[in-house]
Order: structure tokens, then sequence, then C-alpha cells
């Protein structure tokens, strides 16, 4: 008795850590405080886990729980330490890749149970066969939208006609998750066998169709998935705080897909058939079309003289580390009496809050960075407009070619402003894969280079102006 209530105290407290730690996150300021107090609930429920279990059945496993653990902590810091900030995608997607397949591995061992006599009621089943679906799902997903971020993945393998065969997958599974639940006797090694195929192919089958800008909206909607996968499992073991844990993850996630959702114009039912977006090849075509280039003392002058600059920062920005020397850009513009903000896109990066992220890296004031709404806002009149690294999400294709894989997604309206400068290393499209016919209007300049080396260089010349 006294361990179970000792037991229940420690989860309680580590769910209210986690909620503070969460509500911490929404701030720059008190961020690392939260995430501290975060990491400290998630300690403080896996202790609890571990020795909670002491007042109850003999336990016999603590050896192989702490090899797991030792080899889980390795691997964390090594990767905490190594991977740089523009692969922050990539390590999410694997994370939640992990946190997948541990949902099915332990959906597989109540399973196991279940095959050899063990009863269970309809809710713990349909609980268990719902967690191995979700669990499949977000590890084979996660494993693809992987690939799509690293650049390895072959986006020619994907099903034709995908939409349909997701419906069709979706609605077998739903109905062989409640028939078994119905019916444990019926449940057999080859059902959850064949369960476990079509899940992880459903994974694989509804994210290999999506790619571009969407892939921030995926990403969100797998890290949702994880965070319910964990709370099912949670009821399954009837641990607090795992529930609570996977409830949070969860919403968060589903919160975050639906606000995207509408970022980009897109449905949640079009997510969850992974039925839009697209890599195809790009719907237009440079042709003869020819862009003017912007030398650096000439952009120093410009700068100098305006009164209020946007910078639209992109994946490039993140890539060439440039968010500390475009600081130093803002600083040194301020102090000249110009006025500047960050027009953020809502996927802006490859998932959400990239930039947010990267930005206060270096100290970025967080009034300064604008949502969609009120950058385009911002963006009519603007003097200048300094698109760092960016592409997709300022091609005015999104709003006027309804064959391009980014038609319909909101864009940061930056061919309003007076002026814009694009920094860029190349004339190649960007990560939808289609060209832009910004770069080639009247107003448009572009600066073509590494980005920090760009904007060092013109940090150089508006100091000598």
């Amino acid at each position: 008795m006294i361990y179970s209530s000792i037991t229940d105290l420690c989860y309680l407290i580590s769910t209210v850590f986690f909620i503070i730690g969460l509500k911490r996150l929404s701030s720059p300021k008190t961020a690392t405080k939260g995430n501290a107090l975060a990491a400290t609930g998630m300690i403080l429920g896996i202790l609890t886990a571990l020795f909670g279990a002491l007042g109850g059945e003999p336990v016999n496993n603590y050896g192989v729980i702490a090899v797991a653990l030792a080899l889980g902590i390795t691997i964390g810091l090594i990767a905490a330490k190594k991977v740089e900030m523009t692969a922050m995608p990539e390590l999410v997607s694997l994370f939640n890749g992990f946190g997948g397949a541990g949902t099915l591995a332990l959906a597989v061992v109540e399973l196991v149970g279940y095959l050899s006599g063990v009863e269970a009621s309809f809710g713990v089943l349909l609980t268990v066969l719902s967690a191995l679906f979700i669990g499949a799902v977000s590890f084979t997903g996660s494993l693809v939208a992987f690939g799509k971020l690293k650049g390895i993945w072959n986006e020619k393998l994907k099903l034709p006609f995908s939409a349909y065969i997701n419906v069709l997958l979706l609605l077998i599974v739903m109905i062989a998750l409640i028939y078994y639940s119905i019916n444990p006797s019926a449940i057999s090694l080859g059902f959850v066998l064949g369960l476990i195929f079509l899940s992880l192919f459903y994974g694989f089958s509804f994210v290999s169709p999506i790619g571009g800008g969407d892939m921030p909206v995926v990403i969100a909607f797998l890290n949702s998935l994880t965070g319910i996968g964990a709370a099912l499992a949670g009821i399954v073991y009837t641990n607090n705080v795992m529930l609570f844990g996977g409830i949070l993850v969860g919403a968060s996630g589903i919160i975050l897909t639906v606000l995207m959702c509408n970022a980009m114009n897109r449905s949640l039912a079009q997510v969850l058939v992974g039925n839009f977006g697209g890599t195809s090849s790009s719907s237009s075509d440079d042709g003869d079309k020819v862009v003017k280039e912007v030398t650096m003392s000439d952009l120093a002058v410009q700068l100098k003289y305006a009164k209020r600059v946007l910078v639209v920062p992109g994946y490039g920005l993140a890539v060439a580390q440039a968010q500390h020397v475009c600081r130093e850009l803002e600083v040194l513009l301020e102090d000249e009496g110009v006025e500047v903000k960050y027009a953020i896109h809502p996927v802006a990066g490859r998932m959400p809050g990239h930039m947010n992220v990267l930005l206060a890296e270096s100290d970025v004031p967080y009034e300064k960075l604008l949502d969609l709404d009120d950058a385009n806002k911002s963006l009519e009149g603007a003097d200048v407009v300094l698109v760092i690294g960016a592409n997709d999400v300022v091609n005015p294709a999104a709003k006027t070619d309804s064959g391009s894989p980014i038609y319909g997604m909101p864009i940061l309206e930056v061919e309003n402003a007076h002026q814009v400068v694009v920094f860029k290393r190349s004339m190649n499209p960007g990560y939808a894969g289609v060209q832009n016919e910004l770069f080639f209007k009247d107003k448009t300049k572009m600066l073509f280079g590494d980005a920090k080396q760009s904007l060092s260089g013109l940090v150089k010349e508006l100091a000598e102006v």
C-alpha cells in the first residue's frame, strides 16, 4: 500500500513537471529552464517505474534494463552533441520512429500473452491493437520522412493511386481492430503478423507521396502519433506518467498539425490519406528569362537609407549557420535608425519552429519575429526585403499555378515590398523542386553565394558606407 502511494505521488510530480516544462517552452526566455524541468520529470518517472516495482512482484531483469538504459543514454548524448541544427528535422523523425517501434514492441509482447491464453476485455484488446497499429505506422512513416529529409529516399518509390489505397487500408484495419476486439478467440498468430505488415505498409504508403513544403506537417503528425501510441501503452500498463506524457505529446502534436494544416491551406483528412503535396518536377521553366544581380556595395547603400527592412530566413540560412552574422547586420542597421524585423513562414526550414529556434540562438528578440499574417501586412510597403536561403515560401506559384505542387500554400508576399533581394547559392529550384518566378521580377535582385559569406561581406560594406 505504501509503495503504491509513493509511486502515485512520484508519477503526479513527474506529470506536473511535464506540464510546467511544456508551458515554459512557449517562450525563448524560459525555454531552457522548461526543458530542464521536463527532463527532470522524465528522470523521476523512469526511476519510479524501475523502483516502484520493488513493492510488487519480484523483479529479475534489472540487468537488461541497465544495459538498455546505458545504450540509450550513450546514443542520445552522442546524437545531441554531433547533430547540427540543420539536421534536427531528421533527428526528430528518427526519434518519432524509435517511439513508434517501442510502442509496437510493447503491443506485440502483450498480444503474445493473449495468444498463450491470457484473457483480456474488449477495451484492453482494442487498446493494444490500436497501439500496435499506431506504433507500426509511426515507425515506417518516420523512417520514410527521415529518408526524404536526408535526401536518400528515391522519390519515385511510391504507389500509384496512393490516396485510394490508403483509404482502403484504413478501412480494413479499422474493421479488423473492432472485429478481433469483440472476438478475442479469433486472434491468431497469422492475424497478428498480418496486422503488423498492413500497419507498416500503411506508414510507407501514406508518407511516400508527400514532399516539398508539406514535410513539416507530416513530421508534426507523426510526432502526435508517437504520443498517442505512448498514451495507449500507458493505459495497457496502467502507468500514469506514460499515459499523461503521451497525452501531452499527442495533443500538442495534433494541435500543431491542425495549425500547420491551416497555414498550408490543407485539411487533416488530406494528411491522413497522404493525398497532398508531392515532389513533382518543376511546373515553371525559366527559359530565356534573366535575373538581375546586385553588388554588395550597392545593397549596403540601399539598406543604409532604408526605413523598414524585413528579413525572410530559410533553410539556406540554417545550412550556412548565418544566423549570428544576420543578427550583426540587424544591430548595425538599427544603429542607423532602420527598423528590422523577421518574417517567419509556418513551414520555414524543415520542421515547425525551426527558424524561431535558429534566430533565438543568436539572441534575436522574440518580438521581432512576425508570423505569416502580420508579416504580410508589414511586407506591404517595406523598403527592402532580404530573402535569405528561402525559396518555396515566397514563390508566387503557390497562388497562381494550379499545377504546382505547392499550389494553395499561403506564402510570404514579398513582391509587395519596394525592393526584394534574394540571397542564394545558385538558380537551382528549392525543396519542392519548382522554379521561382519571383527571381525574374523587375523589383527582384539576386546576391549569389553562401549566405554567411554574403552577410559578412554586407556587414563589412555597411560599416564603411
